[in-house]
């Protein structure tokens, strides 16, 4: 006798669980500093939308280039700590948008100028179903509020 197993549908909770679940390991792998595990989580060409903080234009990366530029400023603090909040989902087939809220704190030793900067504000991602994994396509940060030395990051860089 054999038996005919089909892959299961996940269930609308199942399916929201796995979306706020990549979009949150977005930060922990950065914080954890784990590329390898932070590279998977995008698709092939990814748009970043951080203009909000830094000004310019979107860009369109893939998930290396994202990796490069990351690892080559966050790499340079001490430590960073993403906090990702109030996660809302919406899917459509296999296309989803998550929001949620955000803190990000960053400590670098200076020896002038506090050792914190802590950025606030919301995320909101896009996410396309491929291959049974949802993928993230698109990063919009919007940075509503800072505090502390917003030259870390440039020193961070250095």
């Amino acid at each position: 006798m054999s038996e005919s197993f089909e892959a299961a549908t996940p269930s609308p909770a199942e399916t929201r669980i796995e979306i706020v679940e990549t979009c949150t390991r977005m930060a922990v792998h950065a914080d954890r500093r784990e590329w390898a595990l932070l590279r998977g989580l995008f698709a092939e060409q990814v748009l970043l939308d951080y203009t909000s903080l830094n000004g310019g234009d979107p860009v369109q990366l893939t998930p290396q280039e994202i990796v490069d530029a990351w690892s080559a400023t966050l790499g340079g603090f001490d430590a960073t700590q993403h906090l990702i909040a109030n996660h809302l989902v919406q899917v459509d087939g296999d296309h989803a948008v998550c929001t949620a809220s955000f803190q990000a704190t960053h400590r670098l030793a200076t020896p002038h100028g506090a050792p914190l900067w802590t950025l606030g504000g919301d995320y909101r991602w896009e996410l396309t179903r491929t291959g049974g994994r949802w993928l993230i396509t698109t990063v919009v940060m919007t940075a509503t509020w800072g505090d502390g030395n917003k030259d870390l990051p440039v020193q961070a860089a250095g």
